[in-house]
């Protein structure tokens, strides 16, 4: 008989401590009486019904419940948006960035596809082959659930994290290089629309979806806020691509948002575009002053609305003049 070659007394290992990782279950329990013996209380009602949904299930596949939630968020959450470019309903067009642009359904479908393809050729794999280090940076799985302020205070650490790096991570795909291989699929929509959020070149997915992990591994959180997390930041990605600005938007009452008129401008420019990378916050465009363009162009279609009211005016003023004379 051979003896086992290093490669193969290296391979057996690593395969035993991912199988371990896998076949992991999320609960040391068999009942919730036992469950709350342990913790010495009662469980919430939450709890019960995280017990009652999870006991038993390997934390693999807990975490594997990213996937689907990509795809459901990514499904739906961009549907009215959709339906208010196909339809054009008259009280909302005037909420529309780029007025003149519309798109056919054919390019809706297109746009999902490729998306969704990536997401099960590039993004699926990924988050799955990194369970082991979701592991070992400390996502838990079991009880106690956090408290609503644990979960708050941790959403705001990844939210600063993810939006600090992907500023530096976008602005460096707009160097030649980055832009001409990668970074132009994302911007053949010059006019945003929900669908194309995450409308990318693979390369651009895993690259900018790097802060998004960040976060979790220096702050690690319950598992539950982990899909939070993901489900907030797909959705604030959808919401400031959707191609309309409504004055009474939620976000319009976070402090620095970006929004969808603030990132409109970055896809209308371009290649050329040299303001406003910023994904979650303004702040870092900013204090290193790549949103000049944008506040430039803000100044000058306020003077242009300004001048325009004011000839308005006193064209009415003239019509009235003529009427009394």
């Amino acid at each position: 008989m051979h003896a086992p070659s290093s490669a193969q007394g290296f391979h057996l290992p690593l395969a035993l401590f991912l199988l371990s990782l896998v076949a992991a279950t999320m609960l040391p329990f068999a009942s919730i009486g036992e469950a709350e013996v342990a913790m010495g209380r009662d469980l919430t009602a939450v709890e019960t019904a995280w017990f009652r949904y999870s006991a038993g299930m390997c934390d693999f596949w807990l975490y594997a419940h990213n996937v689907v939630f990509l795809l459901l968020v990514y499904t739906l959450a961009p549907l009215p948006f959709v339906m208010a470019e196909l339809k054009r309903p008259k009280a909302i067009q005037k909420y529309k960035l780029q007025p003149n642009v519309h798109f056919p359904v054919a390019t809706f479908v297109k746009c999902y596809k490729n998306v969704v393809k990536t997401f099960i050729v590039a993004v699926g794999p990924l988050q799955l082959l990194s369970f082991p280090t979701i592991k070992w940076v400390g996502i838990r799985t079991g009880l106690p659930l956090p408290s609503v302020w644990e979960v708050v205070a941790q959403l705001a650490v990844y939210f600063l994290v993810e939006d600090y790096f992907s500023y530096w991570l976008h602005r460096a795909l707009h160097c030649r290089w980055g832009y001409q291989h990668i970074h132009r699929i994302h911007h053949e929509f010059s006019a945003p629309m929900a669908f194309a959020a995450p409308y990318a070149h693979w390369a651009e997915v895993l690259i900018l979806g790097f802060p998004a992990f960040l976060g979790p591994a220096l702050v690690p959180c319950h598992i539950l806020t982990l899909w939070l997390w993901f489900v907030l930041r797909h959705v604030e990605a959808i919401e400031t691509h959707c191609g309309y600005d409504f004055p009474q938007t939620p976000t319009k009452y976070i402090p620095f948002y970006v929004g969808a008129e603030y990132h409109d401008y970055h896809h209308y420019v371009g290649e050329k575009s040299h303001s406003n990378f910023a994904s979650v916050f303004t702040y870092c465009d900013y204090i290193y002053g790549t949103d000049k363009g944008y506040r430039y162009q803000k100044t000058q279609v306020a003077k242009l609305k300004a001048q325009g009211q004011a000839n308005k005016q006193n064209e009415e003023m003239n019509g009235l003049r003529e009427k009394h004379d």
